[in-house]
């Protein structure tokens, strides 16, 4: 009988929900989170506001710098999912870690990349 899911085939490459258990506070508490509603009340204070620079001649030491307009760059990295960055913000407080703290520990714990959501891998 075949799978259900393709990506179940693979032993690497297992589905986080499976290795973990569903009952934990945590999976609990990603369930039932209203992330929707997170994601549309939170994006406005998070989405890219163009900012112009403002030539200070008096503070400058180098002299007065030429104003460019500000252009964007496919050249930056791509931006992280609003809802991992809401994740991340929420696991740092409850448990109060340092930025640094939080992304080794997220890294190490199955529980905390569910409830980020991590990426999976498609069925």
């Amino acid at each position: 009988m075949p799978f259900a899911c393709p990506a179940t085939d693979d032993f690497f490459r297992s589905r986080i929900d499976h290795m973990i258990d569903l009952r934990h506070p945590l999976a609990v508490l990603a369930s039932r989170m209203p992330w929707q509603e997170i994601e549309a009340r939170v994006a406005q204070v998070f989405s890219r506001k163009g900012r112009a620079g403002v030539a200070m001649p008096d503070l400058d030491l180098f002299g007065e710098q030429v104003q460019r307009s500000p252009v964007a760059s496919n050249a930056g990295r791509p931006r992280v999912p609003l809802r991992i960055m809401i994740a991340l913000l929420y696991l740092k407080h409850a448990f109060n870690e340092s930025d640094e703290g939080v992304v080794a520990r997220w890294a190490d714990t199955p529980r905390w990349q569910f409830f980020c959501k991590r990426p999976a891998n498609p069925c």
